[in-house]
């Protein structure tokens, strides 16, 4: 067996591993935006993508697992891409292995760093909201309703939400 099948494989993933890419980069601008509804959807498409990207992964070891039968090793070893080079002996052949490998991982890397951001919007964003629910739960619910100022005791009041004084 050739190594076609494998690195046609390769390509789709990559393919596939592009396009969670591009959803990375809306989704950014969907945080950005405060966009939920949008960003809702997107999220399940991602999650139709890794469904997609899954089945990719099982084909590429099946591939893997066919081409290492076709140079006579009758093990089912999950090797990766550079374990795999090693065997193949046409320089060809192992030069597009070598650059599929390449090209996948930079892929991967900016994927990685794309979601790494995503996740740095979504924690900031969520810091936000927690802050602006405390500042505006920061009186008691006694303090919010409407005293008769002759029944109010000697205690320190305070002038607005935030205290001044140090």
């Amino acid at each position: 067996m050739t190594l076609t099948t494998l690195l046609e494989v390769l390509e789709r993933l990559d393919e596939a591993h592009l396009q969670m890419l591009d959803l990375a980069a809306v989704k950014k601008d969907a945080i950005k935006t405060n966009q939920v509804d949008y960003l809702i959807q997107l999220l399940n498409k991602e999650s139709k993508h890794m469904k997609l990207i899954e089945q990719l992964e099982e084909e590429r070891m099946q591939a893997a697992y066919a081409f290492l039968q076709g140079v006579g090793i009758r093990s089912n070893l999950n090797l990766n891409l550079t374990e795999l080079s090693r065997l193949v002996f046409d320089p060809e052949e192992k030069q597009q292995l070598f650059h599929m490998q390449r090209k996948l991982s930079g892929t991967l890397q900016r994927l990685k760093e794309a979601n790494t951001l995503n996740q740095q919007l979504l924690e900031q964003a969520l810091s936000y909201i927690d802050f602006s629910i405390e500042s505006m739960s920061y009186y008691s619910e006694t303090e919010a309703t409407y005293h008769h100022p002759a029944g109010k005791t000697a205690g320190v009041q305070r002038s607005g939400l935030f205290d001044s004084r140090a």
